[in-house]
Protein backbone atom coordinates (compact mmCIF):
# COMPACT_ATOMS: atom_id res chain seq x y z
CA UNK A 1 0.00 0.00 0.00
CA UNK A 2 1.34 3.56 -0.90
CA UNK A 3 1.93 6.14 2.09
CA UNK A 4 -1.15 7.48 3.63
CA UNK A 5 -3.38 4.01 3.15
CA UNK A 6 -5.30 2.46 4.71
CA UNK A 7 -7.04 5.79 6.00
CA UNK A 8 -9.77 5.75 8.99
CA UNK A 9 -12.80 7.69 7.43
CA UNK A 10 -15.12 7.33 10.73
CA UNK A 11 -15.50 5.80 14.16
CA UNK A 12 -18.37 4.74 16.01
CA UNK A 13 -18.63 3.46 19.63
CA UNK A 14 -22.14 1.78 20.77
CA UNK A 15 -21.81 0.37 24.69
CA UNK A 16 -23.29 -2.99 25.45
CA UNK A 17 -22.66 -3.71 28.72
CA UNK A 18 -20.46 -2.01 31.61
CA UNK A 19 -17.29 -4.57 30.33
CA UNK A 20 -18.17 -4.21 26.67
CA UNK A 21 -18.68 -1.44 23.51
CA UNK A 22 -18.68 -2.10 19.72
CA UNK A 23 -16.60 -0.15 17.37
CA UNK A 24 -17.34 0.34 13.94
CA UNK A 25 -15.03 1.84 11.64
CA UNK A 26 -15.10 2.74 7.82
CA UNK A 27 -11.40 2.27 6.53
CA UNK A 28 -10.44 3.07 3.08
CA UNK A 29 -8.05 1.21 1.46
CA UNK A 30 -7.64 3.13 -2.12
CA UNK A 31 -10.15 6.19 -3.33
CA UNK A 32 -13.52 5.40 -3.50
CA UNK A 33 -13.15 1.55 -1.78
CA UNK A 34 -13.85 1.56 2.26
CA UNK A 35 -15.51 -1.16 4.21
CA UNK A 36 -16.85 -0.90 7.45
CA UNK A 37 -14.81 -3.44 10.53
CA UNK A 38 -16.38 -4.36 13.24
CA UNK A 39 -14.04 -4.68 16.90
CA UNK A 40 -15.52 -5.49 20.58
CA UNK A 41 -13.53 -2.84 22.79
CA UNK A 42 -12.97 -3.71 26.29
CA UNK A 43 -10.33 -3.01 29.04
CA UNK A 44 -6.96 -4.43 28.58
CA UNK A 45 -6.86 -7.99 30.57
CA UNK A 46 -4.09 -9.36 33.31
CA UNK A 47 -3.30 -12.91 33.04
CA UNK A 48 -1.22 -14.65 35.85
CA UNK A 49 1.60 -17.28 36.06
CA UNK A 50 1.84 -18.09 39.31
CA UNK A 51 4.13 -20.38 41.17
CA UNK A 52 3.95 -21.22 44.54
CA UNK A 53 6.78 -22.22 46.89
CA UNK A 54 6.03 -25.68 46.48
CA UNK A 55 6.64 -25.43 42.68
CA UNK A 56 2.47 -25.58 41.94
CA UNK A 57 0.75 -23.30 39.72
CA UNK A 58 -3.05 -22.14 41.24
CA UNK A 59 -5.67 -22.64 38.81
CA UNK A 60 -8.88 -20.89 39.20
CA UNK A 61 -12.11 -23.14 37.95
CA UNK A 62 -15.36 -20.56 36.87
CA UNK A 63 -18.48 -21.06 35.12
CA UNK A 64 -18.31 -18.82 31.52
CA UNK A 65 -21.52 -18.05 30.12
CA UNK A 66 -19.81 -17.40 26.45
CA UNK A 67 -19.19 -21.24 26.61
CA UNK A 68 -22.15 -22.28 28.58
CA UNK A 69 -19.84 -24.68 30.64
CA UNK A 70 -16.91 -24.33 33.49
CA UNK A 71 -13.54 -24.03 32.79
CA UNK A 72 -9.82 -24.33 34.26
CA UNK A 73 -7.78 -21.06 33.74
CA UNK A 74 -4.99 -18.92 35.32
CA UNK A 75 -5.59 -16.37 37.56
CA UNK A 76 -6.49 -13.49 35.66
CA UNK A 77 -8.96 -10.12 35.36
CA UNK A 78 -9.55 -6.95 33.46
CA UNK A 79 -6.63 -4.11 34.34
CA UNK A 80 -8.35 -1.19 36.31
CA UNK A 81 -8.05 2.27 34.97
CA UNK A 82 -4.94 4.03 36.15
CA UNK A 83 -3.75 1.14 38.57
CA UNK A 84 -0.21 0.02 38.01
CA UNK A 85 -0.83 -3.17 36.12
CA UNK A 86 1.52 -5.06 38.45
CA UNK A 87 -1.18 -4.12 41.29
CA UNK A 88 -3.69 -5.12 39.36
CA UNK A 89 -1.79 -8.90 39.18
CA UNK A 90 -1.23 -8.67 43.00
CA UNK A 91 -4.50 -8.26 44.05
CA UNK A 92 -5.99 -10.40 40.81
CA UNK A 93 -4.13 -13.36 42.67
CA UNK A 94 -5.15 -12.75 46.20
CA UNK A 95 -9.05 -12.21 45.30
CA UNK A 96 -9.00 -15.34 43.15
CA UNK A 97 -6.34 -17.49 44.76
CA UNK A 98 -5.75 -16.33 48.21
CA UNK A 99 -1.85 -16.35 47.62
CA UNK A 100 0.00 -13.34 48.31
CA UNK A 101 3.23 -11.72 45.92
CA UNK A 102 6.82 -12.39 46.63
CA UNK A 103 7.74 -11.11 43.20
CA UNK A 104 6.03 -9.91 39.96
CA UNK A 105 8.06 -10.09 36.59
CA UNK A 106 6.54 -8.82 33.38
CA UNK A 107 6.10 -11.57 30.54
CA UNK A 108 5.04 -9.63 27.76
CA UNK A 109 1.70 -7.65 25.91
CA UNK A 110 -0.08 -9.46 23.20
CA UNK A 111 -3.12 -8.78 21.13
CA UNK A 112 -5.75 -11.36 21.89
CA UNK A 113 -7.51 -11.77 18.78
CA UNK A 114 -5.94 -9.07 16.24
CA UNK A 115 -9.02 -9.31 13.90
CA UNK A 116 -12.16 -8.61 16.25
CA UNK A 117 -10.72 -7.32 19.88
CA UNK A 118 -9.11 -4.09 20.17
CA UNK A 119 -7.45 -4.42 23.54
CA UNK A 120 -4.20 -6.29 24.95
CA UNK A 121 -3.41 -8.88 26.93
CA UNK A 122 -0.69 -8.44 29.80
CA UNK A 123 0.62 -11.41 31.10
CA UNK A 124 2.66 -11.72 34.01
CA UNK A 125 4.91 -14.37 36.70
CA UNK A 126 4.47 -14.03 39.56
CA UNK A 127 6.33 -16.08 42.72
CA UNK A 128 3.74 -16.62 45.15
CA UNK A 129 3.87 -16.13 49.06
CA UNK A 130 2.13 -18.25 51.43
CA UNK A 131 -1.89 -18.45 50.88
CA UNK A 132 -3.98 -16.39 53.98
CA UNK A 133 -5.38 -18.56 56.46
CA UNK A 134 -8.88 -17.86 56.34
CA UNK A 135 -9.09 -17.71 52.29
CA UNK A 136 -12.40 -18.47 50.89
CA UNK A 137 -12.90 -17.89 47.23
CA UNK A 138 -15.62 -16.04 45.79
CA UNK A 139 -19.27 -17.76 44.89
CA UNK A 140 -18.76 -19.73 41.83
CA UNK A 141 -14.95 -20.17 41.84
CA UNK A 142 -12.94 -23.08 42.90
CA UNK A 143 -9.21 -23.36 42.84
CA UNK A 144 -6.83 -26.25 42.93
CA UNK A 145 -2.83 -26.44 42.82
CA UNK A 146 -1.47 -28.35 39.85
CA UNK A 147 2.35 -29.88 39.07
CA UNK A 148 3.59 -28.71 35.86
CA UNK A 149 3.19 -32.26 34.27
CA UNK A 150 -0.83 -32.02 36.02
CA UNK A 151 -1.04 -28.73 33.97
CA UNK A 152 0.56 -30.35 30.45
CA UNK A 153 -2.02 -33.24 30.92
CA UNK A 154 -4.95 -30.49 31.44
CA UNK A 155 -3.78 -28.88 28.38
CA UNK A 156 -3.59 -32.14 26.07
CA UNK A 157 -7.20 -33.38 27.55
CA UNK A 158 -8.86 -30.15 26.93
CA UNK A 159 -8.90 -29.57 30.61
CA UNK A 160 -7.56 -26.13 30.20
CA UNK A 161 -8.32 -24.34 27.01
CA UNK A 162 -8.04 -20.91 27.30
CA UNK A 163 -5.95 -19.74 24.03
CA UNK A 164 -4.85 -16.70 26.06
CA UNK A 165 -3.78 -18.51 29.00
CA UNK A 166 -2.12 -20.84 26.54
CA UNK A 167 0.25 -17.90 25.31
CA UNK A 168 1.03 -16.67 28.60
CA UNK A 169 2.47 -20.22 29.76
CA UNK A 170 4.35 -20.08 26.55
CA UNK A 171 6.14 -16.46 27.54
CA UNK A 172 6.59 -18.11 31.02
CA UNK A 173 8.49 -20.93 29.67
CA UNK A 174 10.54 -18.95 26.95
CA UNK A 175 11.58 -17.07 29.43
CA UNK A 176 12.75 -19.87 31.41
CA UNK A 177 10.51 -18.80 34.43
CA UNK A 178 8.77 -22.26 34.39
CA UNK A 179 9.23 -25.63 32.65
CA UNK A 180 6.48 -27.41 31.29
CA UNK A 181 7.08 -31.21 29.76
Amino acid sequence: MSEGWPRILSRSIQRISPWVELMAREVEFSPGRSEVYHAVKQQDYLAIVALTPSGHFPLVRQYRPALESFTWELPAGLAEPGEDLAEGCRRELLEETGYSTRAVHPLGVAAPCSGRFSNRIHSFFIETGERVADFVPEPGISVKLVTPGELVEMIRTGEFISQLHLGSLLLAQLQSFITLR
